[in-house]
């Protein structure tokens, strides 16, 4: 079976615009982790595009938080358009399934890091309204909203404001990057489910990008999922396809429905992948391997498809 592929989180977005000094080649075609030629050997693909941003950016010499996000939004808005024969938006299960219908791959705004409109709940509106259905908090830095996992801190009342809009408008609030402290929080004030973008199991591999075994039967109560991160030092050492496998079946053993794993690839946002998995293309690999690890076919299908469908089907308006 050619299992369809929705992957929740890829910095494709940022990678497009290149370092400065050359640009990478379009989405049909390129050298990055993810482009729509290989992607179309899949039994389908809805891919979510993180517009990424950090106040960090500034010292990095990459301009305004504001003027990334832009360039990024304008980067794969420009892209989608060039190939709209391969990929068309979507901003609602329905679309995702329709395009899938018609033959199309599906393009999914989801905004990584606040930064890029100030912080500002008011702003979130807008934000919907062009298409944007997934917000986190933060990156690895502690803002006006929530501290990160690197920092500790937890979530500010400006950041329930932000979880509350969010929510009311139809946001997915994505708890990937933020603190331990933050993340409880969150779980005390959301209405709706929570989803991990691109975080894997801390039981298989022990870094605070991780999610604990409490925070996975957590989201798991909400009804959203954890996607599964391909960047290798969230995977563990020297990471290979049974590497990666142990951290599905290891949520499995918390959720034996396995109606809360999802994937979210951080293609084109990590510097090294695990043995066997060299981009979008790598996916069937996986899948194969996690076949012989014991998974069943309606499993799979769930994990690679089925259960991030279910909650933009919940949430997204």
């Amino acid at each position: 079976m050619n299992f369809p592929v929705f992957d929740l989180h890829c910095d494709t977005a940022l990678a497009l615009l290149g370092d400065g000094k050359t640009r990478p080649a379009g989405l049909r075609r390129n050298n990055l982790h993810n482009d729509l030629e290989r992607a179309a050997t899949l039994g389908g693909y809805a891919q979510c595009f993180a517009c990424f941003t950090t106040p960090m950016m500034a010292d990095w010499g990459m301009g305004t938080a504001e003027s990334v996000f832009q360039m990024e939004y304008e980067a794969i808005s420009r892209e989608i358009e060039i190939n709209n024969d391969l990929i068309a938006w979507a901003r609602s299960a329905d679309q995702i399934e329709a395009n899938r219908i018609a033959g199309k791959m599906s393009a999914i705004l989801t905004i990584e890091g606040a930064s890029g409109f100030g912080f500002d709940p008011a702003r979130l509106e807008a934000l919907y309204q062009k298409g944007f259905r997934i917000t986190s908090l933060g990156w690895n830095e502690k803002n006006v909203l929530a501290g990160s996992h690197k920092t500790g801190g937890g979530l500010t009342d400006l950041g329930r404001e932000f979880v509350k809009e969010a929510q009311r408008l139809g946001f997915i609030i994505d708890v990937s990057h933020i603190s331990d402290e933050a993340f409880w929080d969150i779980m005390d004030v959301t209405q709706a489910p929570v989803v991990a973008t691109h975080s894997n199991s801390r039981a298989v591999c022990g870094v605070s990008r991780n999610l604990t075994d409490e925070m996975f039967r957590e989201i798991c109560r909400t009804g959203g999922v954890a996607g599964f991160n391909q960047c290798a030092p969230f995977v563990g050492r020297e990471p290979d396809l049974d590497t990666a496998c142990d951290h599905f079946l290891h949520f499995m053993e918390l959720d034996p429905s396995g109606k809360h794993i999802a994937l979210g690839g951080d293609l084109d946002g990590c510097d090294e992948l695990p043995k066997g998995f060299d981009g979008v293309q790598s996916y069937p690999a996986l899948f194969k391997r996690l076949l012989e690890r014991g998974l069943d076919e309606k499993t799979l299908l769930d994990i690679t498809w089925n259960n991030a469908i279910g909650v933009m089907r919940k949430c997204c308006t």
